[in-house]
């Protein structure tokens, strides 16, 4: 089996942590910078993600997670965050940095974030969030490969309160919100999941030839 595959098959969404591992920085920072070099759409980036290390602030996301112990007991704690706007600015804060680091003058940028901020013209609010979001799932799955490929326990989690999330740690004043958790850290050898059998449809199901 290839390489990737066997990392992705060891994989699974953690149910127990084991409290009293952490992981290392070296590999946080690996992680970090996989969800850097996620793709998203034109290249914005309209998402962050919050990592949450105060053990009070923890306690008080896990009574909003409906009392899941990953919230608490993982190493680390990453809430992926979608913006919940694309102002002119942003977009006009990206084109120079991509003016920039592609050695360019900025009049050389301005017809694509000018293409840009009409298909933000385009949208209302809600459209424009729910876009956002999308683009914070792309990130996650570098989170979750980056997990695996590293020998890290990882557990993507919709089951929260978001508004409870936005309002505990101020994202609505940044301009975000809630989308996933995604804690990492160490399996706990009582997690009775670890070892279960993984059920996906085959390939010949999966993909639809045309």
């Amino acid at each position: 089996m290839h390489h990737l595959l066997e990392k992705l098959n060891w994989r699974y969404a953690t149910k127990q942590f084991d409290p009293n591992k952490q992981v290392g920085d070296q590999d946080l920072e690996i992680m970090q910078r996989s969800v850097r070099l996620a793709a998203t759409s034109y290249g914005l980036q309209p998402f962050r993600v919050v990592m949450v290390n105060d053990p009070e602030v923890r306690e008080q996301l896990k009574s909003a997670a409906y009392g899941q112990s990953q919230i608490t007991d993982a190493s680390h704690l990453a809430v992926f965050c979608a913006k919940t706007d694309m102002s002119p600015e942003y977009v006009d804060d990206y084109m120079a940095r991509l003016a920039t680091a592609r050695n360019l003058p900025i009049s050389a940028v301005e017809g694509f974030g000018n293409t840009i901020k009409g298909q933000v013209d385009s949208m209302d609010a809600a459209t424009i969030t729910a876009w956002n979001k999308r683009q914070t799932y792309i990130a996650l799955g570098h989170w979750l490969i980056a997990a695996a490929e590293l020998h890290i326990d990882c557990c993507p989690m919709e089951g929260f309160d978001a508004e409870k999330f936005d309002e505990i740690l101020g994202l609505k004043e940044q301009g975000l919100t809630a989308t996933v958790v995604a804690p990492i850290g160490y399996r706990s050898e009582e997690d009775a999941m670890a070892k279960a059998a993984k059920v996906r449809l085959p390939l010949e199901k999966l993909f639809i030839n045309k």
